[in-house]
């Protein structure tokens, strides 16, 4: 990464972004941020992977490095063991010891592109096993349970939405998240030097129990109450502009690893981004400069039909979490599918672009001799519902096989027809694709 912000614009950064939602006393959190500091943030270890919401956390961590701090990411081996309540109605399902390990060294891979690890304000990485995984039951309730009124825990709005659910309620493992995560920001403070914990706004109310947990340790200590320099920033719900959740689309979620979501998959994603959401996501989720995102905004609002704003993001996007290779192949891809010309990918790509492509299976010996006849395969297709339509469609010249030119009425599909000896690809008119599998 490259840039050279000075420490202090941090905020104003953030602000511009869109990335600043909550914090606590914000003078004395921009007077605190004029001189580099540790700002850490924690993820979950659920899934061997992280989705997509996960990655504004990411880049605000990237913000902060470009601006001279350094981030911490605290991977939550220990935590991860017990399950945050927060955003859930019923309790997690425990995973055990030697999945959430399993996850947690899976999910280090992502954080490699997108933060520096050499360097000066390098990165920072650590589990928060190796100090939970430390800590007595009895040292836990002792020196830092007296530090937590239960009063105040339920009237966190994680907590009491689940204590009012009859149906659910909330478990002791999981009502004590909140002292678990809060001793890891105390922790971090004290041997680690961090002074600034960020999360997604649901996080507000633990991290801040994590902020007045070093205030009152540090009092208990003999310490000044306003000397502990423990501040607290959360960033925005990230929303689309027609209501629908972020990340999500009709196959399911929008993951950071390439074997959950391929690039050419993540490229169309922020390829496909509404009109109305396209400059907020540059903001959020790219490196481009206030200049560079105001000349696109500009030139989105006079021609939005040209979408330089999604390719502008689409590829900044991709290229930031898999690199600029990965770009390219997919914007290749991405015209092969559009002129047709798909018998020239290789079979990887080839998986990958029609991956959510309506798909059927087929007995490969159909394919001997003189093979099967196109119009009795339709019918078994995504693309006619009975031989009629399918003969209709092939005496209109709107069916074409691996991307060639229109079948004619009588044509028959081959063993030669197979690309990379597995599949062949049926298209009926521009956008209609099918792909039958051979075996």
């Amino acid at each position: 990464m490259s840039g050279t912000p000075q420490p202090s614009a941090i905020l104003d950064e953030l602000r511009w972004r869109g990335m600043l939602y909550q914090s606590t006393d914000e003078a004395a959190l921009r007077d605190h941020l004029a001189r580099p500091r540790r700002v850490y943030i924690g993820f979950d270890p659920t899934s061997d992977s992280l989705t997509i919401g996960n990655l504004v956390q990411i880049m605000v961590l990237r913000r902060f490095q470009l601006c001279g701090h350094t981030p911490v990411v605290v991977m939550g081996g220990g935590t991860g063991l017990i399950g945050d309540p927060s955003g859930k109605t019923s309790e997690r399902q425990l995973l055990d010891a030697d999945r959430v390990a399993a996850n947690v060294e899976a999910q280090k891979r992502i954080f490699r592109p997108l933060l520096r690890w050499e360097g000066p304000n390098s990165a920072i990485m650590f589990n928060n096993l190796d100090w939970l995984g430390k800590l007595g039951y009895l040292e836990l309730l002792r020196d830092v349970g007296k530090h937590f009124s239960v009063n105040m825990m339920v009237q966190k709005e994680s907590i009491r939405a689940r204590l009012e659910d009859r149906e659910h309620g909330i478990s002791y493992t999981e009502f004590s998240y909140m002292i678990l995560q809060s001793y890891d920001y105390y922790h971090l403070w004290k041997h680690h030097g961090v002074t600034v914990q960020c999360g997604g706004s649901d996080q507000w109310g633990n991290i801040v129990a994590g902020a007045d947990l070093i205030r009152r340790m540090t009092v208990h200590a003999g310490g000044d109450a306003d000397s502990h320099h423990a501040h607290a920033l959360t960033t925005p719900l990230v929303t689309k502009a027609d209501g629908g959740k972020f990340g999500k689309t009709e196959s399911g979620a929008i993951w950071l690893t390439a074997d959950r979501t391929s690039p050419y998959a993540y490229y169309q994603f922020w390829l496909n981004a509404a009109d109305a959401d396209a400059v907020k996501f540059l903001k959020l989720f790219t490196d481009l400069s206030q200049p560079e995102i105001a000349a696109l905004e500009q030139a989105h609002a006079a021609a939005p039909e040209k979408r330089e704003a999604q390719r502008a993001l689409a590829r900044a996007a991709t290229a930031l979490l898999h690199g600029t290779d990965a770009v390219a192949h997919a914007e290749a891809a991405a015209a092969a599918l559009f002129s047709g010309d798909v018998a020239r990918l290789d079979a990887a790509t080839l998986r990958e672009v029609f991956a959510n492509v309506p798909a059927t299976d087929h007995d490969r010996s159909l394919l001997s001799g003189e093979g099967i006849p196109l119009v009795d395969l339709l019918p078994r297709t995504s693309l006619a519902k009975s031989k009629t339509e399918a003969r209709q469609h092939l005496s209109a010249g709107a069916v074409s096989i691996n991307g060639g030119p229109p079948a004619s009425p009588d044509a028959r599909l081959r063993t030669a027809d197979l690309l990379h000896g597995e599949m062949v690809l049926l298209r009926r008119g521009k956008k209609a694709w099918h792909v039958t599998r051979w075996t």
